[in-house]
């Protein structure tokens, strides 16, 4: 989930690449996923599409035990907004979605008024809750 990811698993991050265009996406995934590479584009088991991934600089260390990087990946499965917008997530977002816009090498990034569907709703703004209209 985005919101288990520790910033301190970031800090070697020098690129974000981007394998589609991002700018109609209202959300995409990110996890931590262990790969061999922390440069090439690293393979992808899930339902759905990989929509990027996270570049490591050289100075970022493989696991003693497995040899392998902590790298983030972007994506987005079969049922998500950008392909079933009237589905399950025509407002709201998964656990692990953030704003594209605000991602950037070593920042995780958020969510967003524009990622959770739309305005906030009348609870959030009883309670004061206001998230960034990126």
């Amino acid at each position: 989930m985005s919101a288990l990811i520790d910033p301190a698993d970031l800090t070697h991050e020098t690129d974000l690449v981007w394998l589609e265009d991002i700018t109609d996406l209202d959300y995409v995934r990110q996890s931590l996923d262990r790969v061999s590479s922390r440069r090439r584009q690293p393979p992808y088991h899930r339902d759905g599409r990989l929509v990027g991934y996270a570049v490591l600089g050289p100075t970022a260390k493989a696991s003693r035990a497995s040899g392998t990087h902590l790298r983030r990946v972007f994506w987005l499965a079969p049922h998500d907004r950008d392909q079933q917008p009237d589905g399950l997530y025509s407002s709201g977002a998964p656990s692990e979605a953030v704003d594209p816009r605000t991602l950037h090498p070593g920042v995780k990034g958020y969510k967003t008024e524009r990622s959770e569907g739309g305005p906030a709703s009348a609870a959030m703004r009883e309670m004061g809750i206001t998230l960034p209209k990126t």
